[in-house]
């Protein structure tokens, strides 16, 4: 038996060309408490303008859209067509106001919905000790 899973916002992402920020529902700003110590944030949000039944089918892709790249399963990339359109972006923070955390950049669209938030902690593991394919190095 399945357990239901229930996602709602909590808030969205906006974008004009001199800002970008992250407008938290007034209901869920109490969780922002202590959110300015930090610097970075990890930021979920939702794929909300692939949400259809082919792009939750596709599968594999070729990473960054570029065909010189070999097929890869959409698990091993950020690509924003899989089965669940969660995906996730590391942000600096601005400022906080409110419900309202301007950041410097978020590769979201405008509109996403967001879905929940995170402080940035820097883990354990060193980049001396993660690998990457060769497609993920370039830019």
């Amino acid at each position: 038996m399945t357990t239901p899973i229930a996602v709602h916002p909590i808030g969205y992402v906006r974008k004009k060309s001199d800002a970008t920020r992250i407008e938290i529902d007034p209901q869920f700003q109490a969780a922002l408490l202590g959110m300015d110590g930090f610097s970075h944030i990890i930021v979920f949000y939702w794929f909300h303008e692939n949400d259809n039944p082919e792009d939750r089918r596709q599968l594999q892709v070729r990473p960054r859209k570029n065909p010189a790249n070999p097929l890869t399963g959409v698990f091993a990339t950020h690509a924003p067509v899989r089965p669940n359109l969660i995906a996730m972006t590391v942000c600096r923070i601005v400022s906080i106001h409110g419900s309202t955390i301007h950041v410097d950049a978020i590769d979201a669209k405008e509109g996403s919905p967001v879905v929940d938030i995170k402080s940035y902690i820097p883990d354990r593991i060193g980049p001396a000790t993660v690998t990457v394919p060769a497609w993920a190095k370039s830019r």
